[in-house]
């Protein structure tokens, strides 16, 4: 009897040994999971968010409010002044709504500064360890840039940039460490964040010679290594039937006739045919600043180049990408909540509470100053004409940022500003509208691709 009352005593005890070591596994394996490598399994639904040039410039290297006030009155729309609500709103909407995986396509900060850099993944960081795995690719804008500047002492002044070891150090938690794949030549990797979908996250850009220009290069190539690095992965890839898709900062293709130069590929035919050849249909890309979505077909295959918008210019959207292996590939975009967030974190200042109005106010603003400025330029016009024209080709551009192809073609064709455009303005402004014309209809804000 006492034998078997001991037994019972030794079994309860292994029993309840092996629950606490089920649950210490359970937990270690919920802490590890935190972070990549943690895989989603084979059959199961994956969402992506897809951000592109957010160009964060860190609040601390701005000390000097009437410096920096000069400085972004030249910019292209970018609302630096805004810069870290921007980032930190829309980093709230990834961890609201808990995505698998956040991409970000390059251009990550405002022009290289290590600071920024550093801030950034301090943040993204919070953001990885909540569940999201964080993916990032560099823009023409962060490595090697001699533009990289602070504002202190009523002075604009230069501050510390990065080198490319620098990137892949810094990103070291957002794929690189954990890359299946690194390509010896560029900062290009190779991630699986799923059983069934690798994302073939390519460095497109050249920076090599920035610090001999002193400017950074803006447009974007394959190397010739980096090909044969990419056919590698993609054998590695079809033999464990795996689907690739690539992420990268320039465009794949022309997503408009009159501005591509710079923005696509310089070499982007032959890397047409290679990710035809790699079986890859979609390629997710930013630099642009706008929202667009082209498609290349031929007898061989399709691919789509879905360009996101830019974070820190209007209209401050992101994508959703969806993919399920019963139905295929779903996208659509979202606004930042910056009215959501300004409500939670008790902010007052107006222009965030009623951002939507006001990011399209300063968007037009700075659109038309950038019009006027090229008619001006040709000296040839009265201030009334370079008036009406600048506020017919603002208006315009916005809605063209968007990605709605909602566009009243008839009633902009009708303004004094638009048929003075069409009699004397710049013939490639002229093209420039005509472009956007061709979008009315097509709505780049949504996609689907059926699985086949």
């Amino acid at each position: 009897m006492k034998n078997k009352r001991n037994l019972f005593i030794i079994i309860s005890l292994l029993v309840v040994i092996i629950v606490i070591i089920a649950r210490l596994h359970m937990y270690s394996c919920k802490i590890a999971c935190s972070k990549p490598p943690c895989r989603i399994s084979s059959g199961e639904d994956i969402t992506f968010f897809v951000s592109a040039d957010p160009h964060y410039f860190a609040k601390e290297l701005n000390n000097c409010k009437e410096a920096f006030n000069n400085y972004i009155t030249t910019s292209d729309g970018k609302l630096l002044a805004y810069s870290e609500e921007l980032i930190d709103a829309f980093l709230r909407d990834v961890k609201k709504n808990e995505p698998d995986v956040l991409i970000i396509c390059g251009d990550l900060t405002n022009n290289g500064e290590k600071e920024s850099h550093e801030n950034l993944a301090k943040k993204l960081d919070y953001v990885q360890n909540s569940g999201t795995s964080v993916f990032v690719i560099p823009g023409n804008h962060d490595v090697k840039n001699p533009w990289a500047c602070k504002f202190e002492h009523k002075k604009k002044k230069k501050t510390n940039n990065i080198r490319d070891k620098d990137f892949s150090k810094i990103y070291g938690s957002f794929g690189y460490d954990e890359a299946i794949s690194r390509d010896e030549n560029s900062l290009s990797y190779l991630a699986a964040p799923s059983d069934d979908i690798w994302l073939l996250m390519l460095d497109t850009n050249q920076y090599h010679d920035n610090m001999i220009r002193n400017s950074p290069q803006a447009d974007g190539i394959i190397n010739p290594n980096t090909i044969k690095w990419i056919k590698k992965c993609s054998q590695k890839a079809k033999k464990e039937n795996v689907q690739l898709m690539a992420v990268m900062h320039h465009s794949l293709l022309d997503h408009n006739p009159v501005k591509n130069e710079g923005y696509t590929l310089n070499n982007s035919k032959e890397v047409i045919n290679l990710f035809q050849d790699c079986d890859i249909e979609l390629v997710l890309t930013g630099h642009i600043h706008f929202q667009d979505i082209k498609l290349y077909e031929n007898d061989k295959k399709q691919i789509y180049d879905i360009a996101t918008s830019s974070l820190s210019v209007y209209p401050h959207t992101y994508g959703i990408l969806k993919y399920s292996p019963n139905s295929g590939y779903e996208y659509s975009t979202s606004w930042i909540d910056m009215e959501g967030y300004a409500k939670e974190n008790n902010i007052h200042n107006e222009n965030i509470q009623n951002f939507k109005e006001y990011s399209r106010s300063y968007f037009i603003d700075r659109s038309y100053f950038k019009f006027y400025e090229e008619f001006y330029d040709i000296k040839e016009y009265k201030d009334r004409e370079m008036d009406l024209m600048s506020k017919t080709l603002a208006d315009l551009n916005s809605i063209y940022y968007e990605g709605k192809g909602e566009i009243d073609i008839e009633k902009i064709k009708s303004s004094e500003g638009f048929k003075l455009l069409e009699s004397i303005g710049i013939d490639s402004l002229k093209k420039y509208a005509e472009s956007i014309f061709d979008t009315n209809g097509i709505d780049s804000n949504n996609l689907k691709i059926p699985k086949k």
